[in-house]
Protein backbone atom coordinates (compact mmCIF):
# COMPACT_ATOMS: atom_id res chain seq x y z
CA UNK A 1 0.00 0.00 0.00
CA UNK A 2 1.39 3.58 -0.88
CA UNK A 3 -0.06 7.11 -0.75
CA UNK A 4 -1.20 9.11 -3.32
CA UNK A 5 1.43 12.17 -4.42
CA UNK A 6 -0.82 15.45 -3.71
CA UNK A 7 -1.65 17.47 -6.73
CA UNK A 8 1.02 18.84 -9.03
CA UNK A 9 1.53 22.91 -8.20
CA UNK A 10 3.91 24.11 -10.69
CA UNK A 11 5.55 27.83 -10.19
CA UNK A 12 6.98 30.21 -12.68
CA UNK A 13 9.48 31.94 -10.98
CA UNK A 14 10.81 35.42 -11.91
CA UNK A 15 13.85 37.74 -10.40
CA UNK A 16 12.90 39.42 -7.26
CA UNK A 17 12.01 42.92 -8.37
CA UNK A 18 13.88 44.59 -5.21
CA UNK A 19 16.17 43.22 -2.53
CA UNK A 20 14.89 41.01 -0.13
CA UNK A 21 14.03 42.96 3.61
CA UNK A 22 12.83 42.32 6.95
CA UNK A 23 12.61 39.82 9.93
CA UNK A 24 11.84 36.26 9.36
CA UNK A 25 11.56 33.47 11.45
CA UNK A 26 11.61 29.93 9.91
CA UNK A 27 9.50 26.40 10.75
CA UNK A 28 10.93 24.68 13.92
CA UNK A 29 13.78 22.67 13.44
CA UNK A 30 12.24 19.36 11.61
CA UNK A 31 14.89 16.63 13.22
CA UNK A 32 14.17 17.86 16.78
CA UNK A 33 10.26 18.04 15.82
CA UNK A 34 10.35 14.66 15.04
CA UNK A 35 12.17 13.55 17.86
CA UNK A 36 10.36 15.45 20.30
CA UNK A 37 7.23 13.89 19.56
CA UNK A 38 8.76 10.62 19.69
CA UNK A 39 10.69 10.99 22.81
CA UNK A 40 7.35 12.10 24.32
CA UNK A 41 5.11 9.58 22.95
CA UNK A 42 7.80 7.42 25.12
CA UNK A 43 8.33 9.27 28.43
CA UNK A 44 6.27 9.10 31.41
CA UNK A 45 4.02 12.34 31.94
CA UNK A 46 2.70 14.91 30.03
CA UNK A 47 5.26 16.68 28.03
CA UNK A 48 4.35 20.72 26.17
CA UNK A 49 5.98 21.38 22.79
CA UNK A 50 6.34 25.13 21.52
CA UNK A 51 7.71 25.85 18.03
CA UNK A 52 7.17 22.59 16.81
CA UNK A 53 7.52 22.61 12.85
CA UNK A 54 3.86 21.00 11.38
CA UNK A 55 5.22 20.17 8.20
CA UNK A 56 3.55 17.50 5.99
CA UNK A 57 6.53 15.18 7.74
CA UNK A 58 6.09 15.64 11.33
CA UNK A 59 2.68 15.63 11.20
CA UNK A 60 2.54 12.47 10.18
CA UNK A 61 5.10 11.33 12.86
CA UNK A 62 2.27 12.94 15.26
CA UNK A 63 -0.22 10.92 13.63
CA UNK A 64 2.27 7.70 14.19
CA UNK A 65 2.38 8.28 17.83
CA UNK A 66 -1.06 8.23 18.09
CA UNK A 67 -1.91 5.25 16.33
CA UNK A 68 0.83 3.87 19.01
CA UNK A 69 -1.37 5.11 21.94
CA UNK A 70 0.31 8.93 23.10
CA UNK A 71 -2.56 11.22 23.46
CA UNK A 72 -1.62 13.85 21.88
CA UNK A 73 -3.43 18.17 20.91
CA UNK A 74 -2.61 21.05 19.76
CA UNK A 75 -3.56 24.05 21.65
CA UNK A 76 -3.21 27.50 21.51
CA UNK A 77 -2.43 29.54 24.69
CA UNK A 78 -3.65 33.03 25.52
CA UNK A 79 -0.65 34.70 23.70
CA UNK A 80 -1.35 33.07 20.53
CA UNK A 81 1.43 30.67 20.75
CA UNK A 82 0.90 27.14 19.81
CA UNK A 83 1.76 24.33 22.21
CA UNK A 84 1.71 20.60 21.19
CA UNK A 85 0.79 18.30 24.51
CA UNK A 86 1.80 14.86 24.30
CA UNK A 87 0.89 12.32 27.22
CA UNK A 88 3.22 9.61 27.12
CA UNK A 89 2.63 5.53 26.85
CA UNK A 90 5.78 4.90 29.22
CA UNK A 91 8.39 2.48 28.79
CA UNK A 92 5.98 -0.70 27.84
CA UNK A 93 2.75 1.48 26.93
CA UNK A 94 3.08 1.28 23.21
CA UNK A 95 0.13 -0.54 21.73
CA UNK A 96 -0.06 -2.47 18.26
CA UNK A 97 -1.56 0.03 16.10
CA UNK A 98 -5.13 -0.85 14.06
CA UNK A 99 -3.98 0.90 10.93
CA UNK A 100 -1.20 1.01 8.73
CA UNK A 101 1.71 3.68 9.58
CA UNK A 102 1.87 6.57 6.51
CA UNK A 103 4.92 8.53 6.31
CA UNK A 104 4.07 10.32 3.36
CA UNK A 105 7.29 11.92 2.67
CA UNK A 106 9.23 11.15 5.99
CA UNK A 107 12.79 9.27 5.81
CA UNK A 108 13.60 10.64 8.82
CA UNK A 109 10.23 9.28 10.58
CA UNK A 110 10.42 6.19 8.63
CA UNK A 111 14.00 5.30 9.82
CA UNK A 112 13.37 6.34 13.27
CA UNK A 113 10.36 4.94 14.01
CA UNK A 114 11.70 1.79 12.78
CA UNK A 115 14.08 1.56 15.49
CA UNK A 116 11.79 2.31 17.95
CA UNK A 117 9.06 -0.41 17.13
CA UNK A 118 12.13 -2.77 16.48
CA UNK A 119 12.50 -4.01 20.20
CA UNK A 120 8.37 -3.29 21.10
CA UNK A 121 6.69 -6.46 21.52
CA UNK A 122 4.28 -5.72 18.28
CA UNK A 123 3.60 -5.95 15.04
CA UNK A 124 3.06 -2.91 12.42
CA UNK A 125 3.00 -2.03 9.01
CA UNK A 126 4.75 1.04 7.43
CA UNK A 127 4.29 2.96 4.19
CA UNK A 128 4.85 6.58 2.65
CA UNK A 129 4.43 8.44 -0.54
CA UNK A 130 5.80 7.25 -3.94
CA UNK A 131 8.93 8.93 -3.36
CA UNK A 132 9.84 7.70 0.47
CA UNK A 133 8.87 4.19 -0.84
CA UNK A 134 12.03 4.19 -3.73
CA UNK A 135 13.86 5.12 -0.61
CA UNK A 136 16.16 1.72 0.70
CA UNK A 137 15.41 0.91 4.37
CA UNK A 138 18.44 -1.76 4.74
CA UNK A 139 20.93 0.95 6.40
CA UNK A 140 18.70 0.79 9.72
CA UNK A 141 16.40 -2.64 9.08
CA UNK A 142 20.23 -4.73 9.17
CA UNK A 143 21.37 -3.60 12.63
CA UNK A 144 17.97 -3.44 13.94
CA UNK A 145 18.09 -7.29 12.59
CA UNK A 146 21.11 -8.24 14.85
CA UNK A 147 19.11 -6.55 17.49
CA UNK A 148 16.14 -8.93 17.20
CA UNK A 149 13.67 -7.58 14.99
CA UNK A 150 12.03 -8.94 11.94
CA UNK A 151 11.18 -6.65 8.94
CA UNK A 152 9.45 -7.89 5.22
CA UNK A 153 10.26 -5.14 2.69
CA UNK A 154 9.78 -4.93 -1.04
CA UNK A 155 12.54 -5.92 -3.67
CA UNK A 156 15.49 -3.86 -2.60
CA UNK A 157 14.43 -3.38 1.19
CA UNK A 158 11.81 -0.51 0.62
CA UNK A 159 8.58 0.33 2.09
CA UNK A 160 5.42 -1.10 2.67
CA UNK A 161 7.60 -2.49 5.22
CA UNK A 162 6.45 -5.08 8.06
CA UNK A 163 7.62 -4.77 11.75
CA UNK A 164 7.73 -7.86 13.72
CA UNK A 165 9.19 -6.16 16.86
CA UNK A 166 10.68 -8.03 19.75
CA UNK A 167 10.43 -7.77 23.52
CA UNK A 168 13.58 -9.51 24.04
CA UNK A 169 16.38 -7.09 22.53
CA UNK A 170 19.63 -7.47 22.09
CA UNK A 171 21.82 -4.67 22.78
CA UNK A 172 24.41 -4.72 20.20
CA UNK A 173 27.95 -2.16 19.29
CA UNK A 174 27.10 -1.11 15.76
CA UNK A 175 29.92 1.09 13.96
CA UNK A 176 28.46 3.13 10.76
CA UNK A 177 29.23 2.53 7.29
CA UNK A 178 27.91 5.74 6.39
CA UNK A 179 27.66 9.06 8.49
CA UNK A 180 24.26 8.69 9.22
CA UNK A 181 22.14 10.52 12.04
CA UNK A 182 19.00 8.82 11.34
CA UNK A 183 21.01 5.10 11.51
CA UNK A 184 22.27 5.94 14.92
CA UNK A 185 18.83 7.15 16.14
CA UNK A 186 17.28 4.28 14.86
CA UNK A 187 19.94 2.26 17.33
CA UNK A 188 19.77 3.74 20.24
CA UNK A 189 16.00 4.24 20.23
CA UNK A 190 15.82 0.03 19.63
CA UNK A 191 18.62 0.09 22.83
CA UNK A 192 16.01 1.79 25.21
CA UNK A 193 13.96 -1.21 25.33
CA UNK A 194 17.12 -3.72 25.22
CA UNK A 195 18.73 -5.33 28.13
CA UNK A 196 22.64 -3.98 28.55
CA UNK A 197 24.77 -1.61 26.90
CA UNK A 198 23.48 -0.53 23.09
CA UNK A 199 26.87 1.13 21.44
CA UNK A 200 27.26 3.21 17.75
CA UNK A 201 30.32 4.30 16.64
CA UNK A 202 30.39 6.87 13.90
CA UNK A 203 34.00 7.55 12.81
CA UNK A 204 32.63 11.02 11.31
CA UNK A 205 30.59 12.86 13.59
CA UNK A 206 26.75 13.65 12.95
CA UNK A 207 23.84 15.94 14.34
CA UNK A 208 23.38 15.20 17.80
CA UNK A 209 19.75 15.66 18.42
CA UNK A 210 19.04 12.42 19.22
CA UNK A 211 21.97 12.26 22.46
CA UNK A 212 20.79 15.91 23.27
CA UNK A 213 17.37 15.16 23.64
CA UNK A 214 17.47 11.56 24.81
CA UNK A 215 19.42 13.54 28.08
CA UNK A 216 17.06 16.21 28.27
CA UNK A 217 14.26 13.49 29.01
CA UNK A 218 16.69 11.78 31.98
CA UNK A 219 18.37 8.81 29.85
CA UNK A 220 21.90 9.17 30.52
CA UNK A 221 23.97 8.74 27.24
CA UNK A 222 27.89 8.57 27.14
CA UNK A 223 30.19 9.88 24.47
CA UNK A 224 33.24 9.47 24.26
CA UNK A 225 36.41 9.61 21.72
CA UNK A 226 36.58 6.77 19.29
CA UNK A 227 39.98 5.61 18.56
CA UNK A 228 41.14 6.92 14.72
CA UNK A 229 41.02 3.56 12.39
CA UNK A 230 43.57 5.28 10.19
CA UNK A 231 46.86 7.15 11.67
CA UNK A 232 45.83 11.08 10.99
CA UNK A 233 42.35 10.40 11.24
CA UNK A 234 40.02 12.49 12.34
CA UNK A 235 38.57 11.00 16.00
CA UNK A 236 35.03 10.14 15.54
CA UNK A 237 32.62 9.35 18.81
CA UNK A 238 31.63 6.15 20.68
CA UNK A 239 28.15 6.64 21.44
CA UNK A 240 26.40 4.20 24.30
CA UNK A 241 23.36 3.98 26.87
CA UNK A 242 22.38 1.42 29.00
CA UNK A 243 18.74 -0.29 29.09
CA UNK A 244 16.14 -0.86 29.58
CA UNK A 245 16.10 3.05 29.86
CA UNK A 246 12.74 5.42 31.40
CA UNK A 247 12.18 8.68 30.10
CA UNK A 248 10.59 11.25 32.15
CA UNK A 249 8.24 13.52 30.19
CA UNK A 250 10.33 17.54 29.69
CA UNK A 251 8.46 20.41 28.09
CA UNK A 252 10.63 21.35 24.70
CA UNK A 253 11.33 23.94 22.61
CA UNK A 254 11.76 23.74 19.21
CA UNK A 255 14.51 25.71 17.82
CA UNK A 256 14.16 27.51 14.15
CA UNK A 257 15.78 24.94 11.73
CA UNK A 258 18.90 25.92 9.94
CA UNK A 259 18.03 24.02 7.14
CA UNK A 260 14.79 25.78 6.32
CA UNK A 261 16.67 29.07 6.99
CA UNK A 262 19.08 27.96 4.02
CA UNK A 263 16.55 29.05 1.70
CA UNK A 264 15.44 32.81 2.50
CA UNK A 265 19.63 33.23 3.93
CA UNK A 266 21.10 32.21 0.38
CA UNK A 267 18.65 34.28 -1.84
CA UNK A 268 19.31 37.02 0.27
CA UNK A 269 22.84 37.39 -0.67
CA UNK A 270 22.11 36.91 -3.96
CA UNK A 271 19.26 39.19 -4.71
CA UNK A 272 20.99 42.22 -5.03
CA UNK A 273 20.04 45.18 -2.27
CA UNK A 274 18.54 42.55 0.39
CA UNK A 275 18.94 43.11 4.27
CA UNK A 276 17.84 40.39 6.22
CA UNK A 277 17.31 38.91 9.54
CA UNK A 278 16.33 35.28 10.46
CA UNK A 279 15.33 35.07 13.76
CA UNK A 280 16.51 32.59 16.53
CA UNK A 281 18.14 29.97 14.18
CA UNK A 282 19.69 26.48 15.87
CA UNK A 283 23.48 26.89 16.42
CA UNK A 284 23.76 23.27 17.25
CA UNK A 285 27.85 22.80 15.98
CA UNK A 286 27.52 20.02 13.90
CA UNK A 287 23.96 21.51 11.89
CA UNK A 288 26.35 24.55 11.09
CA UNK A 289 28.33 23.46 7.85
CA UNK A 290 26.76 25.68 5.37
CA UNK A 291 27.32 28.97 7.84
CA UNK A 292 30.75 27.63 7.48
CA UNK A 293 31.07 27.41 3.75
CA UNK A 294 29.46 30.67 3.21
CA UNK A 295 31.82 32.50 5.63
CA UNK A 296 34.60 30.66 3.23
CA UNK A 297 32.84 32.25 -0.01
CA UNK A 298 33.44 35.72 1.62
CA UNK A 299 29.12 35.92 2.70
CA UNK A 300 28.23 39.03 4.10
CA UNK A 301 26.80 37.06 7.11
CA UNK A 302 26.89 37.96 11.15
CA UNK A 303 25.50 35.91 14.03
CA UNK A 304 23.83 37.79 16.64
CA UNK A 305 22.71 37.28 19.94
CA UNK A 306 24.02 33.07 20.48
CA UNK A 307 21.98 32.13 23.53
CA UNK A 308 20.45 28.39 25.17
CA UNK A 309 17.24 27.45 24.18
CA UNK A 310 15.54 23.81 25.24
CA UNK A 311 19.27 22.26 25.41
CA UNK A 312 20.48 24.21 21.80
CA UNK A 313 22.23 26.97 20.90
CA UNK A 314 20.32 29.53 18.77
CA UNK A 315 21.00 32.69 17.43
CA UNK A 316 19.40 35.45 14.90
CA UNK A 317 21.68 35.50 11.13
CA UNK A 318 21.67 39.00 9.59
CA UNK A 319 22.90 38.59 5.69
CA UNK A 320 23.00 40.86 3.23
CA UNK A 321 23.41 40.75 -0.65
CA UNK A 322 27.35 40.90 -2.08
CA UNK A 323 29.85 38.67 -4.00
CA UNK A 324 30.73 35.06 -3.69
CA UNK A 325 34.00 33.61 -4.56
CA UNK A 326 34.14 30.08 -5.01
CA UNK A 327 34.84 27.01 -2.48
CA UNK A 328 36.55 23.42 -1.97
CA UNK A 329 34.38 22.60 0.64
CA UNK A 330 35.97 18.84 2.15
CA UNK A 331 33.80 15.91 2.56
CA UNK A 332 34.46 15.73 6.16
CA UNK A 333 31.86 18.86 6.34
CA UNK A 334 29.10 16.55 4.63
CA UNK A 335 26.99 15.28 7.79
CA UNK A 336 26.90 19.29 9.40
CA UNK A 337 24.92 20.57 5.73
CA UNK A 338 23.46 17.32 4.18
CA UNK A 339 20.82 18.84 3.33
CA UNK A 340 21.93 21.96 2.09
CA UNK A 341 23.97 21.19 -1.13
CA UNK A 342 20.93 21.86 -3.53
CA UNK A 343 20.96 25.74 -2.23
CA UNK A 344 24.86 25.98 -1.53
CA UNK A 345 25.13 24.80 -4.74
CA UNK A 346 23.06 27.67 -6.54
CA UNK A 347 25.16 30.10 -4.85
CA UNK A 348 27.93 28.38 -6.43
CA UNK A 349 26.52 28.85 -9.69
CA UNK A 350 26.68 32.89 -8.77
CA UNK A 351 30.38 32.74 -7.34
CA UNK A 352 33.54 33.94 -9.27
CA UNK A 353 35.09 30.92 -10.11
CA UNK A 354 35.49 26.79 -9.75
CA UNK A 355 33.30 25.64 -6.49
CA UNK A 356 33.98 21.96 -5.70
CA UNK A 357 31.93 19.95 -2.99
CA UNK A 358 33.43 16.93 -1.73
CA UNK A 359 31.99 13.87 -0.63
CA UNK A 360 28.31 13.95 -1.80
CA UNK A 361 27.21 10.01 -2.48
CA UNK A 362 24.47 10.38 0.23
CA UNK A 363 22.54 12.77 -2.10
CA UNK A 364 22.01 9.56 -3.92
CA UNK A 365 19.48 8.55 -1.19
CA UNK A 366 17.82 11.39 -0.36
CA UNK A 367 14.25 12.34 -1.32
CA UNK A 368 15.69 11.87 -5.15
CA UNK A 369 18.42 11.16 -6.52
CA UNK A 370 19.49 14.91 -4.78
CA UNK A 371 22.99 14.63 -6.73
CA UNK A 372 21.93 14.42 -10.00
CA UNK A 373 18.50 15.91 -9.48
CA UNK A 374 20.65 19.39 -8.51
CA UNK A 375 23.20 18.57 -11.64
CA UNK A 376 19.96 18.71 -13.70
CA UNK A 377 18.65 22.14 -11.97
CA UNK A 378 21.93 23.91 -12.74
CA UNK A 379 22.25 22.65 -16.39
CA UNK A 380 18.69 23.62 -17.17
CA UNK A 381 19.71 26.91 -16.52
CA UNK A 382 22.88 27.39 -18.24
CA UNK A 383 25.23 26.61 -15.67
CA UNK A 384 28.47 24.21 -16.56
CA UNK A 385 28.06 21.67 -13.59
CA UNK A 386 29.89 17.98 -13.70
CA UNK A 387 30.20 15.04 -10.99
CA UNK A 388 33.66 13.65 -10.71
CA UNK A 389 32.67 10.46 -8.43
CA UNK A 390 30.86 12.08 -5.36
CA UNK A 391 32.18 14.95 -6.22
CA UNK A 392 30.29 18.33 -7.50
CA UNK A 393 32.39 21.02 -9.49
CA UNK A 394 30.39 24.24 -10.28
CA UNK A 395 31.64 26.76 -12.92
CA UNK A 396 30.53 29.92 -11.13
CA UNK A 397 29.54 33.28 -13.36
CA UNK A 398 29.28 35.34 -10.74
CA UNK A 399 28.02 38.40 -11.03
CA UNK A 400 27.24 37.73 -14.59
CA UNK A 401 24.54 35.15 -13.37
CA UNK A 402 22.26 38.18 -11.92
CA UNK A 403 19.58 40.01 -13.09
CA UNK A 404 20.71 43.13 -12.98
CA UNK A 405 23.78 42.66 -15.22
CA UNK A 406 22.20 40.76 -18.24
CA UNK A 407 22.47 37.63 -16.45
CA UNK A 408 23.32 34.00 -17.59
CA UNK A 409 21.45 31.92 -15.13
CA UNK A 410 17.75 31.07 -15.54
CA UNK A 411 15.72 30.16 -18.72
CA UNK A 412 15.25 26.39 -17.52
CA UNK A 413 12.08 24.19 -17.03
CA UNK A 414 13.06 22.22 -13.74
CA UNK A 415 11.82 18.88 -12.32
CA UNK A 416 11.26 18.98 -8.80
CA UNK A 417 10.95 14.56 -8.58
CA UNK A 418 8.60 15.31 -5.59
CA UNK A 419 11.92 16.75 -3.84
CA UNK A 420 10.82 19.71 -1.42
CA UNK A 421 14.66 20.76 -1.11
CA UNK A 422 14.99 20.99 -5.18
CA UNK A 423 11.87 22.99 -5.16
CA UNK A 424 12.93 25.69 -2.98
CA UNK A 425 16.33 25.91 -4.22
CA UNK A 426 14.95 25.71 -8.04
CA UNK A 427 12.83 29.14 -6.37
CA UNK A 428 15.88 30.85 -5.27
CA UNK A 429 17.90 30.49 -7.91
CA UNK A 430 14.84 32.13 -10.16
CA UNK A 431 14.81 35.32 -7.69
CA UNK A 432 18.24 35.96 -8.21
CA UNK A 433 18.98 34.93 -11.89
CA UNK A 434 18.34 36.90 -15.12
CA UNK A 435 15.78 34.39 -17.05
CA UNK A 436 12.13 33.35 -15.32
CA UNK A 437 12.42 29.60 -14.26
CA UNK A 438 9.76 26.74 -14.21
CA UNK A 439 9.15 24.80 -11.66
CA UNK A 440 7.00 21.85 -12.25
CA UNK A 441 5.86 21.20 -8.66
CA UNK A 442 6.27 23.14 -5.32
CA UNK A 443 3.35 20.65 -3.19
CA UNK A 444 5.93 19.06 -1.63
CA UNK A 445 7.60 21.93 -0.06
CA UNK A 446 4.61 21.71 2.35
CA UNK A 447 6.52 18.86 3.87
CA UNK A 448 9.37 20.72 5.67
CA UNK A 449 8.26 24.47 5.30
CA UNK A 450 4.67 24.82 4.89
CA UNK A 451 4.30 28.89 4.40
CA UNK A 452 7.91 28.93 2.34
CA UNK A 453 5.99 31.32 -0.53
CA UNK A 454 4.05 33.28 1.27
CA UNK A 455 7.65 33.92 3.75
CA UNK A 456 9.49 34.71 0.79
CA UNK A 457 6.72 37.38 -0.55
CA UNK A 458 6.54 39.28 2.62
CA UNK A 459 10.32 39.81 1.95
CA UNK A 460 9.77 40.94 -1.73
CA UNK A 461 9.56 38.08 -3.50
CA UNK A 462 6.70 38.53 -5.79
CA UNK A 463 6.11 34.80 -6.18
CA UNK A 464 2.82 34.10 -8.04
CA UNK A 465 1.10 31.05 -7.18
CA UNK A 466 -1.65 29.91 -9.78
Amino acid sequence: MKTSSPAARPLHVVAAPAGLKGRVRVPGDKSISHRALMFAALAEGRTQITGLLEGEDVLRTAQAMQALGAEISRNVDGAGKVVWSVTGCGPQGLQEPARVLDMGNSGTGARLLSGLLATRPINTLMTGDDSLCARPMQRVTVPLSDMGARFVTRSGGRLPMAVEGTGNGKAITYRLPVASAQVKSAVLLAGLNCAGETVVEEPVPTRDHTENMLRHFGVPVRVEPLEPSAPQADTGKRISLSGPARLTARDVTVPGDPSSAAFPLVAALLVPGSDLVIETVGLNPLRTGLLTTLAEMGAALEIRNIRTEGGEQVGDLHVRAGPLKAVDVPAARAPAMIDEYPVLAVACAFAAGTSRLRGLGELRVKESDRLASTVALLQANGVEVETEGDDLVIHGVGARGSATTGAAIGGGQVRTRMDHRLAMSAIVLGLAGGKPVAIDDTSFIETSFPAFISLMNELGAGLQVP
